[in-house]
């Protein structure tokens, strides 16, 4: 595996690639991540993934300069599923002056569910995948469904924009608990690593409610908030929305079973939690 932090040496080592397939990556790797390179070698060839922590992303008040840092380590995972580059750059080589055009989301997607929690984080991650995407030039490029939000924002991008990469959606990667993999569960006291499948488990107890006909989404949501915040919680949102665009479902939409998912974010002790399931 070769290990590029250029942007100049990543274009003469992918010069006349037409298959490219890449997965972007904060690294601190776990085999969900692991999983997506698998997914991204039965869609091209070869395989590129990139390691950058983007301070773009992050707020004021957010984990920077502690989200865990584990190159070398991320290194070896990488070699033994024959990752092809990886593209490690600093935050030199890929902002080498002050980043000063951004891609900023639509308001309608971009400013709701983990947009109102998090201002600015999603026009940080439109404008380093754009980068990357401007880069790398992969044909295909694979995210994962846990950050349903940022895959459905990076599709809409990349369409509006006539980009040439097809965007790939992976299944979220679970603990045998159900507990999605994240980098932030390593911050997980014992205690709270034990607690944590609750989220999914309340995900679940929304889509059975409804998918055995329940359409009181509001007292439902109101419900699976109540009992996270009895076990010790302090979630920021349960959220019904259509799968198409993240929008409350009306009235209609229910009538004529609009595809919908589930999305939740909550603190566990100082750690934050997203998930999601399709209903």
């Amino acid at each position: 595996m070769k290990i590029i932090s250029s942007i100049e040496e990543l274009r003469d080592q992918l010069s006349g690639q037409l298959r490219t397939a890449f997965v972007p990556t904060m690294g601190n790797l776990h085999e969900g991540h692991l999983s997506l390179m698998r997914l991204a070698r039965k869609h091209g060839d070869p395989v590129v993934a990139s390691i950058f922590v983007n301070r773009l992303q992050f707020g004021p008040n957010e984990d920077f300069e502690k989200y865990p840092r584990t190159f070398q380590d991320d290194v070896a995972k990488l070699e033994k599923e024959g990752v092809y580059v990886l593209f490690a750059p600093t935050e030199r080589d890929l902002y080498p002056e002050p980043q000063e055009f951004r891609v900023r989301p639509p308001d309608d997607l971009g400013n709701t569910l983990e947009g109102e929690f998090r201002p600015g984080f999603f026009a940080g991650v439109t404008t380093v995948v754009l980068k990357l995407f401007s880069c790398v030039q992969p044909r295909v490029a694979v995210f994962g469904k846990k950050d349903y939000q940022q895959l459905m924002i990076i599709r809409n991008m990349s369409r509006q924009f006539a980009l040439p990469t097809e965007i790939i959606a992976a299944e979220t990667y679970r603990a045998d608990d159900g507990l999605a993999l994240s980098s932030r569960n390593m911050y997980l006291s014992p205690a709270e690593r034990a607690e944590a499948p609750a989220l999914y488990k309340n995900l679940n107890f929304i889509a059975d409610e409804m998918r055995k006909g329940r359409r009181d989404i509001a007292e439902l949501e109101h419900a699976a908030m109540a009992q996270l915040r009895q076990q010790g919680w302090n979630p920021d949102y349960i959220s019904v929305r259509k799968r198409s665009d993240l929008q409350a479902p009306s009235g209609a939409d229910l009538a004529k079973d609009e595809p919908l998912l589930v999305l939740a974010a909550a603190k566990l002790g100082q750690t934050r939690l997203i998930d999601n399931l399709e209903i």
